[in-house]
């Protein structure tokens, strides 16, 4: 044979889509079918099985936004297709690309016992292998008309992400809805030559196996009849059965293939969509299971498990037993695959106590392994947290998005800013969605860039995002490419199984230190304000809710409000979902998510109220009750007392025109623009303004990304900026201890009140935007006097440092980052910090001024209006809270970012209520306090070293203490953990810089 691999390529090409794949169903006849539309909400299974529908046939239009129809089909099976195997096809109007984009259904029999799930790559349901002829069929299809948001013309406005937005006129059409015979082995001849074919166009072109494959290829087609390919098929296959058994080398790269479908919890969806399409995909999953003894699946995202148990208990039994199995397996012990970068501490924390807890309520099992294929980066805070709830490996993909730099590892011991290394891989085959085609696995073996010491990847197979799965294709694929010459070899696998065989063949990988930030993305700490400000307040009242009922609950004996607080918590833990609070979801969701934080807002409040109504007792003392880990007026942390005086502010002109607050220990000026020209230090006798320039400084960027709206925010948006120094009015605010300033521009309005307050070394911006923009960007700027070359940005339990200089194209990617209440910039002797109440993204550069010293300038992020996928993101009122602190250490940043995110309550009483728990360093914040989740009435402390030192400090219990044990963030003793020293109720205890610790103190 002498066919040029070329003409071989594109005759395999032809033949495959033109006579092979539409010889797979040789015989069908139509079922009959009807429809009810369900009015409104999704309706229970039994309301739609038992709903009677008007018949229909393909071709009729179907489906308004978001709606539901329940289809029902009915036929019987020939009896001349006895002893063949019979299949239901079932296509909804699919268009054949992803699943989980577009409609999708799930099929039950008439008993309410689910079948299987509908997409694009999944249209049939098993009827008989083989059929005995005569067969009734009758199937319920509930069936989701979900809108495609994300559409062939890319990132355009649309109203479909919002019911009440998206119109009722219907978007699909009925196709094909038949009986049908399958040819097994037309069907295993397809997987033949998509395999071989695959493979061959990843060979080398002059390689001895590539031209053993093409001349097999060609003699396969030769020999295949295109006029009676069902006929001629397995003649074909024969001549394949060579090339097909070559093994593969022993130097081969080694893939352990899990089974997965990554369903983002919300994202072009809402939340109830999502309850169904995990029933849909396990309900897939359970069923090919049954049928592929190799085939393992994992899924992650307790919540979503606990969906299908509470929403779809049919599906959860067949879960069960194949959880029970050891073959669909629990994975990440999260509660969602939440966003890693701006959930703060505790939720940080809880992702991981919720999520394993689950697991282990559910199933008695321990997950190893953080699983987090699609996040959008990481911060340097994780490895700790992800050891401190008792794992060890991490799973990410999302990192080979990134744009400018490439992660020079796929498997490596990643090190947080505590010193803990987590176990960590980075699949090269640079997708969560891995389909097992031939190009997929060529790149993971050619990509891996550990060659050499290790060569064993992960591939997470099957479709995700939407949702979908593993396939009865993928898993043939993997069937042929277990141990195939010129291939990468494939094996079924548990996460835990590979990262045992990873580990154990590379003992000692290389090391990356700090955050996995992603180079892209980075508008998502931003898009989407009042998620991520419903978030940050939710934390804090949280914290408050568990303090004040856990010191009520051992004060006054009051109820402990165990059962609510795990279900806040899990509302909130679920709404920090990776595409929900970095406000990449359609509008929808984040109304939806804005609901939520208000009821969350509200039941906490009330726990909280009345918590401090008990501790308070009768009487009219006036008390300031205090959340915050450190003193604040005189009152204790975590107590509640009578405040102390702290001086007064004064109010004066400014010659020129503007005012001068001074509270004996700053001096601000505010110039008649409304921007602070200057912020004294008067003890330091040192300026934080840079001269020549204002603080306070609103700047206005357009913003067009080049792709993904809501996510990105691209470097060339610096090129244009408009400085915002006009200002409608600058007057004496009330009291006379601030500046109120309104300024309009386009077609929205900014009122600011600048304050000083007595005794305290902060100039408050206070900030409110009534925002009309599109496709802008918001940023309120503070140009410093000082030259650092690094700065400190608050993350999960200490803070992460980041240079101010350009210096590679590493530092020059980070040009939008995330910090949680403070950033703190230093030069020897004087530094400045910036809180905030609720802002995330940020940006800090550095210029040299003509008389020689450098302008480092901090900018918060406030506000952006991207249009896709919500094109009304942002609209409407924002308000911000934003402190100066000149003179600041990186210990009154702390202070002064837990001071401006829990603001004290004042209520009167019979007076001081004493802290529970205190500490006697600054150093040590203590981030919870809490009575034991298992109802002993045990009392748990965590806290941290937040400095970035060493620490020895005493914690004193305000009762009395029977023992103390050290455990892990699911209040589990931790193994090896040496008992902390102990006098009554005075416990020291010596910290690592940022070392996190957990103590469970049982009351005598």
């Amino acid at each position: 044979m002498h066919d040029d691999r070329s003409l071989v390529e594109a005759r395999l090409r032809r033949v495959l889509d033109e006579r092979v794949r539409p010889a797979l169903y040789p015989e069908s006849v139509p079922l009959d079918v009807t429809v009810w539309h369900a009015p409104g909400e999704p309706v229970p299974v039994a309301e739609g099985l038992a709903a009677e529908g008007e018949p229909v046939a393909p071709g009729a239009r179907w489906g308004a936004p978001w709606g539901t129809s329940w289809f029902r089909v009915t036929g019987t099976v020939p009896e001349r297709w006895a002893g063949k195997t019979v299949e239901a096809l079932l296509d909804l109007g699919f268009d054949g690309n992803m699943p989980g984009f577009q409609c999708e259904g799930l099929v039950y029999r008439p008993d309410g016992t689910p079948v299987k799930g509908l997409n694009p790559r999944n249209q049939w349901v098993r009827i008989g292998t083989p059929a005995q002829g005569g067969e009734q069929v009758r199937l319920h299809v509930e069936a989701a008309s979900n809108p495609v948001i994300l559409g062939p013309r890319g990132f355009l406005p649309t109203p479909l992400g919002e019911k009440e937005t998206a119109g009722t006129e219907p978007l699909y059409t009925l196709a094909r809805m038949d009986l049908a015979v399958l040819d097994e082995t037309v069907w295993n001849l397809v997987l033949d030559l998509e395999v071989l074919g695959e493979l061959m166009a990843e060979l080398p072109a002059d390689s001895q196996r590539r031209y053993e494959i093409l001349r097999a290829v060609g003699r396969a087609l030769d020999l295949l009849d295109l006029q009676d390919v069902n006929g001629t098929a397995a003649r074909a296959r024969e001549q394949l059965t060579g090339v097909l058994s070559a093994p593969a080398a022993p130097s081969a790269h080694r893939i352990s293939a899990v089974g997965h479908a990554h369903i983002d919890s919300a994202w072009l969806w809402p939340l109830r969509e999502t309850v169904r399409k995990v029933a849909r995909t396990t309900a897939n999953m359970t069923a090919l299971l049954e049928d592929e003894p190799d085939f393992v699946f994992a899924m992650s995202q307790a919540q979503q498990w606990a969906w299908v148990r509470d929403h779809r208990p049919e599906v959860w039994a067949r879960v069960k037993k194949a959880v029970a199995d050891g073959r669909f397996v629990p994975a990440g012990g999260m509660w969602v695959e939440s966003d890693t970068n701006m959930p703060g501490s505790e939720a940080m924390a809880r992702q991981f106590v919720h999520g394993k807890r689950f697991f282990l309520d559910e199933f008695g099992i321990e997950n190893d392994e953080a699983w987090l294929p699609d996040t959008f980066g990481f911060a340097a805070g994780l490895p700790q947290i992800i050891k401190a709830a008792g794992s060890k490996y991490l799973l990410t993909q999302k990192i080979s998005w990134s744009q400018t730099n490439r992660f020079p590892h796929h498997t490596f011991r990643w090190e947080g800013i505590d010193g803990t290394r987590i176990f960590t891989h980075f699949p090269p085959v640079d997708t969560y969605n891995c389909a097992m085609t031939g190009a997929e696995l060529a790149h993971a073996a050619r990509n891996f860039k550990d060659k050499g010491t290790a060569r064993h990847s992960l591939a997470p197979t099957g479709f995700g995002d939407g949702g979908g799965g593993t396939t009865r294709e993928m898993v043939a694929r993997a069937a042929r490419l277990r141990d195939l010459e010129g291939s990468a070899t494939v094996t079924w696998d548990t996460p835990r199984a590979f990262f045992e065989k990873a580990a154990a063949e590379y003992p000692e990988p290389p090391v990356w230190v700090g955050e996995l930030y992603l180079e892209l993305h980075r508008a998502t700490l931003t898009s989407q304000a009042k998620t991520k400000q419903g978030n940050r307040r939710s934390e804090h009242l949280l914290r408050e809710a568990e303090l004040w009922a856990a010191t009520a609950a051992v004060r006054t004996g009051s109820p402990y409000p165990y059962e609510d607080l795990d279900r806040l918590w899990k509302t909130v833990l679920l709404h920090q979902f990776h595409d929900i609070l970095p406000g990449s979801s359609i509008a929808w969701v984040h109304r939806e998510a804005r609901a939520a934080y208000d009821r969350v807002a509200g039941e906490l409040n009330g726990i909280i109220d009345a918590a401090q109504r008990a501790l308070a007792g009768e009487g009219g003392t006036p008390l300031l009750f205090n959340a915050a880990p450190h003193p604040r007026h005189g009152v204790a942390a975590g107590g509640a007392g009578t405040p102390v005086a702290e001086g007064s502010t004064r109010l004066t002109p400014r010659p020129g025109g503007g005012h001068v607050l001074d509270n004996g220990l700053l001096r601000a000026e505010i110039d008649d623009r409304g921007l602070v020209v200057s912020v004294y230090d008067i003890e330091a006798d040192r300026e934080t303004v840079a001269p020549g320039t204002a603080a306070n400084l609103l700047q206005l960027h357009p913003d067009l990304p080049n792709k993904w709206d809501a996510w990105d925010v691209d470097a060339f948006y610096r090129n244009t900026v408009t400085d915002l120094t006009g200002a409608d009015s600058v007057t004496a605010g009330e009291h006379g201890a601030s500046v109120r300033v309104v300024r309009s521009f386009g077609s929205s309005t900014v009122t600011q009140v600048l304050t000083l307050p007595p005794g305290q070394r902060r100039l408050e911006v206070d900030t409110e935007v009534d925002w009309h923009e599109t496709e802008k960007f918001l940023k309120l700027a503070f140009p410093l006097d000082l030259h650092a070359e690094r700065y400190a940005s608050e993350t999960q339990f200490g803070h992460v440092h980041r240079p101010t200089h350009t210096n590679t194209s590493w530092e020059a990617a980070k040009f939008e980052v995330c910090n949680h209440r403070f950033v703190h910039l230093e030069e020897p002797g004087f530094g400045v910090a910036l809180v905030n109440d609720s802002t995330y993204g940020h940006d800090v550069t550095r210029t040299v001024r003509a008389d020689g010293g450098t302008t480092t300038t901090v900018r918060a992020s406030l506000l952006r209006a991207p249009r896709f996928p919500d094109p009304e993101t942002d609209q409407g009122t924002h308000r911000f809270r934003h402190a100066l602190v000149p003179g600041a250490t990186v210990g009154d940043a702390v202070r002064e970012g837990w001071r401006i995110n829990l603001p004290e309550r004042r209520l009167t009483g019979a007076g001081e209520v004493a802290p529970l728990v205190t500490v006697d360093r600054d150093a040590v914040v203590i981030t919870a306090v809490k009575l034991a989740d298992d109802g002993s009435g045990d009392v748990v402390v965590r806290f941290h070293e937040a400095h970035g030192g060493r620490a020895r400090a005493t914690l004193t219990a305000g009762f009395a203490v029977a023992g103390v044990t050290v455990t892990d963030l699911l209040e589990r003793p931790l193994t090896g953990a040496a008992a902390p020293e102990t006098d009554g109720e005075r416990i020291t205890v010596r910290l690592r810089p940022f070392q996190l610790v957990t103590l469970r103190l049982r009351r005598a």
